[in-house]
């Protein structure tokens, strides 16, 4: 009902019905583990060429569903763990660095204002989606891991705010959904030897085409491009502008009405900076409350 993880990395996200209805009072916990394979956009990754990195990501989130103002809302938290290893180039020379942590947490709410009215359970089973039209803002706090003697570090050492608004429409069995985001990043003024670090906003639009199957699961078909993002230390533009794009699939499947696991995939399709990596992760959501 809920797909809360997407991915650690700091990448754009691959999240299906991220908009979807939930019964109010409704919490859900979720634990997953990802892991990703070639080159990520870390704080740093502008310096780094020939970059071969490999995490693997435990995951714990939690999100409860809640009426706001009449409408369908839900706040949700994630806080992954990351373990890293690998190797680039760094001035001509190579470089290598493993290194565990807490990834930057993640906050966000979400308010659905049009076409998913806050209801309980018992009209929840009444309720069929028809259009969704909603929104988001997601803040994610500087607490990871960083240490400034190093170029790559799991945490940002900088706070960043998603806006986004996204469009989900049901037809039949199919939904189809879109979504409009920009990341924006306040200064890393610690950086990599005392310097300032700056980064333009990155925008971006995703596309999920999902299907549901009568047994509650549901697949869905996904792809974003996102672009921007380029950086200033010490007051020089670098020549790291991003325009990526990537494409994942999800597989949902239902344990019981409380438990259920999800599948998800995702690699890059183009990128001309960073993020041109493939991702496997596994999640397990639970959930309770609300008369469940």
């Amino acid at each position: 009902m809920l797909a809360l993880l997407a991915f650690a990395a700091r990448a754009q996200d691959i999240e299906p019905r991220s908009y979807s209805n939930a019964p109010i009072g409704v919490n859900f916990a979720i634990a997953g583990v990802v892991y990703t394979r070639g080159s990520l956009e870390f704080p740093s990754a502008s310096f780094l060429t020939d970059a071969k990195l490999t995490t693997q990501t435990a995951v714990l989130a939690y999100a409860r569903a809640f009426d706001f103002l009449g409408k369908s809302a839900k706040f949700d938290v994630i806080v992954p763990y990351m373990f890293l290893s690998g190797n680039a180039v760094f001035a001509g020379q190579p470089v290598e660095r493993e290194v565990d942590g807490l990834v930057d947490p993640r906050f966000r709410v979400s308010v659905n204002f049009f076409g998913a009215p806050a209801v309980g359970l018992a009209d929840f089973r009444n309720y069929r989606q028809d259009l969704i039209v909603g929104a988001s803002l997601q803040v994610s706090a500087p607490l990871g891991q960083y240490d400034r003697t190093r170029l790559v570090n799991i945490g940002g050492n900088r706070w960043s705010f998603k806006p986004e608004l996204g469009v989900s429409k049901a037809l039949g069995s199919w939904t189809l959904e879109g979504k409009l985001a920009a990341t924006f990043f306040t200064e890393n003024d610690d950086f990599f030897g005392g310097g300032r670090r700056k980064q333009d906003p990155i925008a971006a639009v995703q596309g999920n085409v999902i299907h549901s199957f009568a047994n509650g699961m549901w697949a869905s078909f996904d792809a974003t491009y996102y672009a921007g993002g380029r950086t200033t230390l010490n007051g020089v533009r670098g020549i790291d502008l991003q325009q990526n794009t990537r494409v994942g699939a999800t597989l949902a499947l239902p344990l019981d009405v409380r438990n259920s696991i999800k599948l998800y995939a995702s690699s890059g399709v183009h990128a001309r900076t960073g993020n041109n990596f493939d991702l496997i992760g596994i999640a397990w959501q639970r959930r309770w409350g609300g008369g469940l």
